[in-house]
């Protein structure tokens, strides 16, 4: 009902505010869904091509480091089929079922991502110790070639893939940019410990193996920097105070606002939510006072097109 007194409102030039508001937000989205799919598909691309030519380095130059790197991006390549469908899912709109959209999808994602890092570093770890204890064939020196090329690409494609979650503000985007500079990182120790075994030679051999264990350990902590804030998404935690006194800022400077008492905001997939309880003079009318939360929500629309819905509460000022 409040939408429809408002287009029956005869102030034209706020509700040509509204509908720019409104396709701006459209834009956005749309956007955002196709930056997300293209990163995230080139990143699926290499990363399989990766992890073919890691497997078989590993596989023919005795090289565990390699091959635990790897295993490391074949979780790459699942995570990101997965984020493919999900990126899909979350840019559908809202429906009956789904009022609120489809945007929280990100962060499920995101937990199914820290499940397969999870699961990586447990698998590596695991073989890591067996092939300590189990005498082994030194490293055949052209995998350090390997691994120089692939610690190149992934560090590229980590930063390009960051660039894009921060400009579209996706957690699950930037959760994938992790998974590169793990995999970087990875390829860095294995790149270390591989060397060591080369350059030692006997008795250090064992160094490729300690290379990967480490690699587990430090797909681990990945794995928690992209757990905690999906964690936070799912459970509505407080956006960035910057945000927030942003957000005030905007609705206290519409005319006819005299105080901005509460704003609470949370995020969802790409898109943001606001709710705010503004003071209006108590003499107006519900329409006058209906006017200026609009007026409001359009303001922030405006400036902040990310956010999807601002809800407005109407107080009267004392």
């Amino acid at each position: 009902m409040p939408a429809i007194a408002f287009y029956k409102s005869p102030d034209l030039l706020s509700c040509t505010t509204f509908m720019a508001a409104i396709r701006m937000e459209h834009d956005f989205k749309t956007v955002s869904s196709k930056q997300s799919v293209t990163v995230t598909l080139v990143g699926l691309i290499i990363s399989a091509f990766l992890a073919i030519i890691k497997a078989l380095g590993g596989i023919f130059g005795n090289s565990y480091a390699l091959i635990a790197d790897a295993i490391e991006s074949i979780g790459d390549v699942l995570t990101s089929t997965l984020l493919l469908l999900g990126l899909r899912w979350s840019s559908k709109p809202p429906d009956k079922d789904h009022p609120y959209g489809h945007g929280k999808i990100e962060a499920l994602i995101s937990l199914g991502i820290v499940l397969a890092l999870c699961i990586a570093a447990y698998v590596i770890a695991r073989e890591s110790i067996h092939n300590i204890i189990t005498p082994h064939k030194i490293p055949k020196p052209y995998t350090l070639i390997i691994l120089v090329v692939v610690i190149a690409v992934k560090e590229t494609l980590y930063r390009v893939v960051l660039k894009t979650g921060t400009q579209i503000n996706s957690g699950v985007i930037k959760a994938d940019a992790v998974h590169h500079r793990s995999d970087a990182i990875t390829s860095a120790l294995a790149f270390v410990g591989i060397s060591i075994g080369i350059i030692g030679g006997d008795g250090f051999e064992v160094a490729d193996d300690w290379a990967a264990l480490l690699a587990s350990a430090f797909i681990l902590y990945n794995a928690y920097t992209i757990l905690r804030p999906a964690i936070g998404e799912l459970l509505d935690e407080q956006l960035e105070p910057e945000l927030n006194d942003n957000v005030k800022q905007i609705a206290a400077a519409v005319p006819g606002v005299f105080f901005v008492q509460k704003c609470h905001t949370r995020k969802t997939g790409v898109m943001k939510h606001a709710d705010l309880h503004i003071w209006v003079d108590k003499q107006l009318s519900v329409e006058q006072g209906h006017r200026i939360a609009h007026d409001v929500k359009d303001a922030i629309q405006h400036t902040l097109p990310q956010f999807a819905d601002v809800m407005i509460h109407v107080e009267p000022a004392q």
